[in-house]
């Protein structure tokens, strides 16, 4: 009798376990994709953010390097930012259009084979995640222009021009740290590693760009 209990209570709490296990694995693989969905936007913000500021702060370095006055560095500056803004939209726009392309049309070729006409609720959650180019082109000028916007507002107000100079690479040196650290921690990465990483590629941009203009401005081309 004890051993007929002892069986129905093991088989009464055998459900409740593994209703738990299952919830726990839905919960991890829903984090799991979370992730995923969130590295894509990340790209493009991180990446348009860290274009916008390196490339920036390159040109008004490099430009800064043969011409001292202000005025040409901040205007320099300002023509990368909308040059660089346009340029990052368009790419996203016709790449990610490219991909809805792409998408519609497998989805087209699956509905085809299973002879499905109709509308279904799951046909209406796969438009709902379809890539949007629009979308994904304004948050790429967006992010550009947040990250251009680093060296433009540190040089505006600093007539002096070794100042002015430093007062950019210490700015934009900051900037990418943040943004190295952002990324990593959105992404879940290593964040010492990805700001290094950042950081590095940044001052190379900033040093080359200086040096080789200086040469090419000394050399009297």
């Amino acid at each position: 009798m004890a051993g007929n209990q002892t069986s129905l209570n093991a088989a009464r709490f055998d459900l409740p376990v593994n209703d738990v296990e299952q919830q726990a694995t839905l919960e991890v693989e829903t984090e799991e994709y979370d992730y995923s969905k969130r590295a894509q936007w990340l790209r493009a913000a991180v990446l348009g953010a860290n274009d916008g500021l390196v490339s920036t702060a390159s040109l008004m370095m490099g430009v800064g390097a043969v011409k001292q006055d202000i005025k040409v560095m901040i205007l320099t500056g300002f023509a990368g930012l909308v040059a660089g803004a346009c340029s990052m939209a368009i790419g996203e726009f016709v790449s990610v259009y490219s991909q809805l392309e792409i998408e519609l049309a497998q989805r087209k070729r699956e509905k085809e084979r299973r002879n499905n006409g109709g509308k279904d609720e799951q046909e209406e959650g796969e438009k709902e995640s379809l890539p949007n180019p629009s979308q994904a082109a304004a948050a790429s000028a967006l992010a550009f222009s947040v990250g251009a916007s680093v060296p433009l507002l540190a040089a505006s107000f600093i007539k002096e021009y070794k100042v002015r100079l430093g007062v950019v690479f210490a700015a934009v040196t900051l900037a990418l740290m943040i943004f190295g650290w952002l990324g990593a921690a959105l992404g879940k990465a290593p964040a010492v590693r990805s700001s290094l990483r950042v950081l590095v590629g940044g001052w190379l941009a900033m040093a080359i760009t200086f040096g080789l203009t200086r040469l090419i401005g000394s050399s009297g081309l």
